[in-house]
C-alpha cells in the first residue's frame, strides 16, 4: 500500500508547475516566446546548446534557424518527444544529440556524450506539460478527453511508478488533501479528497480522467463555476488534476536540480532561459536566480519572511547572498498580446533570462 507520508517525503520542496487549462482548444504545437527566446539565447554556429524540455523540438529549430552549424542536446523524459528528437536528428546529422530521461538522469547521459560540466553555451527550460501529452486522452493529462488516469510523463519507462489511478486507489485522505491543497492551490482539497476516498470504499476506484473529472464537479456543486486567466470558463477539477500530475513526477524536486545542473554545465557568460506557466515553477526559478537557496535546494520562504533579530557578519551574509546569475531582464518577460491570441496556451508563460556569472 502506498504510505501517503513515505511519497510526500520524497518531495522536499512546496513549489510546482502547470499549464493545465479547463478548457481546451485544439492548437498546432508552436513553441512558446519562441521569438523572446531566441532574442535573450542568441545563438552562434558551432555553439553548443542543451534543450532542457524538447517537446515537439520547437526551440531547438528556432535555434537552427538562426544558427544552421549549432549543436543541440535534446533532453525529454517523454518516450514520445523523444522519438520526434530522433526523427529531427536525421534531418540535422551531427547536430542534433537526442537523449531521453529525467533532469535527474541528465549527468549520466552526458558522460556517456564526453560533454563535461562549464561546456555549454546555452540551456532552455519549457516547464509544464506539452500540448502533445495534453491532446492524446489515454496519457490521462486531460480533463476534455476521457482516458486512463495515468499522468505519468514517463509512460512506461520505470514499471514500479504509480500512475494517478493507483496513488487515488491507497492514499489516506489526508495526505491526499495535502497534496491537492499544496500543488494545485485548491482551496476545497479537504472535500475533494473525501469525496474520492468515500468513492473508492462505496462505489469503485476512480481509473479515468472523465471518472474524475465528473466526481470533482459533482462534489464542488454549483458553486464551483470558475474562470481562467482569459474569464473563460474553466472545468473545476483543474487543480485537481494539476496537482496529481505534479506529485505523480515528481515535478518540483526535477525543476529544482534541473536548476543546479544548468547552472553546472553552462560556461562563465553561458545564458538560460527558463519559461514557467505556474507561480509556484517561477518561484523554483526565481530564487535559484536571485540566490536564495539553501543546500541547493531552492528556499521555501521568502527572504522577506526570514528573521530580522538574528545578526550575521557581513562577509557570511554577502557570500550567502551573492547570486551566481546575471539577470538580463529587470523583470519577467509575458508574451504579447498577439501570441496569447494565436496561442491561448501561451497566456500564462513568463521567461526569464539570465547569464551565468560565477
Amino acid at each position: 500500500m502506498f504510505s501517503g507520508r513515505r511519497l510526500l517525503g520524497k518531495l522536499s520542496l512546496v513549489f510546482g508547475g502547470n499549464r493545465l487549462a479547463g478548457t481546451l482548444v485544439n492548437v498546432p504545437h508552436v513553441p512558446v516566446m519562441a521569438v523572446e527566446t531566441i532574442k535573450f539565447l542568441k545563438p552562434q554556429d558551432n555553439e553548443l546548446f542543451l534543450d532542457m524540455t524538447f517537446g515537439a523540438g520547437g526551440h531547438t529549430k528556432e535555434i537552427l534557424k538562426v544558427a544552421p552549424n549549432a549543436k543541440v542536446i535534446a533532453l525529454d523524459r517523454d518516450p514520445t518527444a523523444h522519438q520526434m528528437a530522433l526523427d529531427l536528428a536525421k534531418k540535422y546529422p551531427g547536430q542534433i544529440f537526442p537523449v531521453l530521461g529525467r533532469f535527474s538522469e541528465l549527468p549520466e547521459k552526458l558522460s556517456k556524450l564526453n560533454v563535461n560540466q562549464q561546456s555549454i553555451d546555452g540551456v532552455i527550460f519549457d516547464f509544464g506539460c506539452s500540448s502533445m501529452q495534453f491532446d492524446e486522452g489515454s496519457r490521462g493529462f486531460s480533463i476534455s478527453k476521457n482516458g486512463p488516469l495515468d499522468m505519468r510523463m514517463d509512460q512506461d519507462r520505470f514499471p514500479d511508478s504509480p500512475s494517478a489511478a493507483e496513488i487515488l486507489s491507497k492514499i489516506d485522505e489526508m495526505d491526499l488533501a495535502r497534496i491537492l491543497k499544496i500543488y494545485g492551490e485548491e482551496k476545497q482539497a479537504k472535500k475533494i479528497a473525501r469525496a474520492i476516498v468515500e468513492t473508492r470504499y462505496s462505489i469503485k476506484k476512480i481509473e479515468t480522467t472523465k471518472e474524475l473529472a465528473d466526481l470533482v464537479q459533482s462534489c464542488l456543486g454549483s458553486g464551483s463555476f470558475r474562470l481562467d486567466k482569459l474569464q473563460r470558463p474553466s472545468h473545476p477539477a483543474t487543480k485537481t488534476f494539476q496537482a496529481l500530475r505534479i506529485f505523480v513526477n515528481n515535478e518540483l524536486n526535477e525543476i529544482n536540480y534541473g536548476m543546479i545542473l544548468a547552472h553546472r554545465y553552462l560556461k562563465i557568460g553561458g545564458k538560460m532561459i527558463a519559461i514557467t506557466f505556474h507561480s509556484l515553477e517561477d518561484t523554483i526559478v526565481k530564487r535559484h536566480v536571485m540566490g536564495n537557496v539553501l543546500n541547493d535546494m531552492a528556499n521555501t520562504l521568502p527572504l522577506k519572511y526570514c528573521s530580522h533579530t538574528i545578526s550575521y557578519e557581513h562577509e557570511v551574509m554577502e557570500n550567502v547572498m551573492k547570486s551566481s546569475w546575471h539577470q538580463m531582464t529587470k523583470h519577467v518577460v509575458l508574451p504579447s498580446d498577439d501570441e496569447v491570441e494565436q496561442n491561448p496556451r501561451s497566456r500564462s508563460a513568463k521567461l526569464r533570462a539570465v547569464v551565468r556569472m560565477t
